[in-house]
This record gives C-alpha cells, structure tokens and sequence, in this order.
C-alpha cells in the first residue's frame, strides 16, 4: 500500500491504487486484508482505476477504539473523496455487507457489487450468529485468539480435521494476528439475517453474485440481497466456490460497472 488517509475519527488507512478510469473501491472480507482483492483489482485495473485498501485494523492500517460499523462508513467516505468523490464500491463476503450498508447510508457511489455476503437467512440462521456473535466477544476479551479464529473457521463451514491443519501451520500466527477484526465484521453482519429494509434505502443498482458450486444458503442469500434492492441484479457464477476466482468474477464486475 503506497498511499494513506485519515479517516474522520483520525484513524490512517493505507490504499493502492491501480489502472485509469472511473475508481472502483474493493472491499474485503472477515480474516482478510487489501492485499486479498489486489488480483481482482489487477484484472479491472485495464477499464478502471481500482482501489484496495486495509480495512481498520489490518495490514498497514491503523485502528481506533471504540468500533462501530459507522467508522468503517466514513472510513469509505474519506476514500472515496480521496480518489475522486465518486466510486462503485465491490464487497466480497463480510466486506459486501458493509458496502451495502455504505451505500444505504448515502455515500457517493454510482453501483455495489457484492459476492457471497453471508447472510444466514434460513431457519436458526438468527440463532446460529447469536451464540458465535456471543463465543467470539468472550474469546477475544479473554485473549484467545487462536479460539476466536477457530470459531470462525467453524462458521465457515470448514472441516475439524482442516482446522487442526491449519493450527499447525506457518500461517496461524497471522490469522491470530488479524482476530480482533473478527469483531468488526461480525458486527458488520448484525444479526446475521438480510437487512432487507436497509437494502431498500439504497437508490443505485446492485449485483449480487454467488457461485454455483457454493452452498445453497449463499446462493439463496444474494438472491435475496438482489430482490430487496429496488435496482437488484441477481447473478450465479457456475462452476465457482466462496474462493472465485478473479479472472472469472472480472469481467462479469467490469460489464456491470461499465454499464
């Protein structure tokens, strides 16, 4: 990241910022940092002027105490006004709640496209985020980082003996390192469940993406994202999981950004 603002809280945010054109800003998701959604920035970077960047608390950016989803807001506003004060705004995961809820919140943005926002709208789905919601607070006041990770692979659906693996690999220390953002996007997510009126506060066109091979919740849960936006557009990438690959999911975004 060779760039930096500060947002309006104070807090420094390091960006990058590749390619000519209109600016599309990617936001990444739970565990993650800009550097997760530079490949698909690359792929766009020949129509557009991408923009990654670390979301508070990660990578080369800073942090302030208390958080709450409306500094993560004005974290967006104080980049979007950094390259141009217009952008369409690109969520993955967690990250595509929050540029939902930027975009309902009335921010200069021309479109939102958002892959696999993980809305747990099915029976107990409310429930189920509840107690991690719950789990996650406690680890974490209590200093268990590598719990609260775990707790989160869990959510994702990943296997034990996968979990297992991956505490013993050279890349937990890191995953440890990033946990106390487990919080941001969980509140990010706030129940859990679409928050179909706040969805319809949002006056732009959306996308909603899932993959075919996915589990069916999510593709259920940006189908739902899609018919709650007045401008929702609803679409399915066959073949491709939660992980999509950038040269597939690139020219889908840039035919709906372009538009």
């Amino acid at each position: 990241m060779d760039k930096q603002i500060i947002s309006r809280d104070g807090t420094r945010l390091a960006y990058q910022r590749t390619g000519q054109g209109p600016a599309v800003v990617l936001v990444s998701g739970a565990m993650s940092t800009g550097a997760t959604v530079a490949p698909l920035a690359a792929h766009l970077s020949d129509r557009f002027s991408a923009v990654v960047y670390d979301r508070r608390g990660r990578g080369a950016s800073g942090d302030t105490a208390p958080y709450a989803v409306a500094r993560e807001v004005e974290d967006l506003a104080a980049l979007i006004d950094a390259v141009g004060g217009e952008a369409a705004l690109y969520g993955v995961s967690s990250g595509g709640a929050l540029a939902l809820e930027a975009a309902a919140s009335g921010l200069p943005v021309r479109q939102v496209a958002v892959y696999e926002a993980p809305f747990a709208d099915y029976g107990g789905g409310a429930q189920e985020r509840a107690e991690y919601t719950r789990n996650l607070g406690e680890a974490l006041a209590q200093g268990r980082r590598g719990d609260a990770v775990e707790l989160f692979l869990r959510l994702t659906g990943l296997a034990p003996e996968m979990i297992a693996n991956a505490r013993r690999s050279p890349m937990w220390d890191g995953m440890e390192a990033i946990a106390p953002t487990l919080a941001h996007d969980d509140a990010v997510m706030g129940d859990g469940l679409v928050p179909r009126d706040r969805l319809a506060a949002i006056g732009v066109p959306v996308l909603a993406v899932a993959g075919g091979a996915s589990p069916k919740w999510l593709r259920r849960a940006a189908e739902a994202v899609a018919d709650s936006a007045p401008q929702g557009v609803y679409r399915v990438l066959e073949d491709q999981n939660h992980m999509v690959e950038p040269r597939v999911l690139a020219p889908v975004l840039a035919e709906f950004f372009g538009a």
